[in-house]
């Protein structure tokens, strides 16, 4: 599910990944999608896989934008003008 206001996704629901393997195969993913774009290697979190492992429940959740928000209360148009720091630098 998602929380719209004014058109702007402000909250996004999710059900987390528990799968190992399909984790696994997603950081490999990303890590080559890195090499070719020339952004620097994130090496995959070993501690995370491990736990996944051992067995993660299913669970979910939800991720709000806290950018987001501060886009809504101060009236600017884009997230670019609330942003620390440019995204591809993330």
């Amino acid at each position: 599910f998602e929380i719209v206001i004014r058109g702007l996704e402000l909250a996004n629901g999710y059900h987390e990944l528990a799968d190992p393997v399909e984790q696994a195969r997603r950081f490999q993913d990303d890590r080559s999608m890195r090499r070719r774009l020339g952004r620097p290697d994130v090496e995959p979190d070993a501690r995370y896989l491990a736990a996944l492992e051992e067995g993660l429940p299913d669970c979910s959740g939800v991720a709000i934008g806290f950018d987001r928000i501060v886009l809504l209360a101060s009236g600017v148009k884009s997230l670019a003008q609330v942003v620390a720091f440019p995204f591809a630098r993330a």
